[in-house]
């Protein structure tokens, strides 16, 4: 007798979101970025963990989904903030 095959289950692998909504990995992206991260690595290492991607992946995928009008309506304060932060930065080039 063979053991069974497990699957490795992706929490964020989820089924395409309704129209017009922000898929879980989206909303867990906003999510992590809503939150204070104590100490230094602390966020890379919740990035890794609770999305199991790397943070240069998050932040590509991030910087993405600032510019969407979803992200915009479901989390006006987090996306409005990223994108300040974002245009301080390209300011200062």
């Amino acid at each position: 007798m063979t053991a069974p095959d497990h699957e490795h289950h992706d929490p964020l692998a989820e089924p395409a979101p309704r129209a017009g909504e922000l898929s879980v990995r989206d909303r867990a992206l906003l999510a992590l970025e809503r939150r204070s991260h104590a100490g230094p690595g602390a966020k890379e290492r919740a990035i890794r963990e609770e999305l199991g991607i790397s943070p240069v992946r998050y932040y590509q995928l991030l910087n993405a989904l600032i510019d969407d009008e979803r992200a915009l309506r479901e989390d006006p304060v987090t996306v409005n903030r990223l994108r300040r932060v974002r245009d301080a930065k390209r300011g200062r080039r």
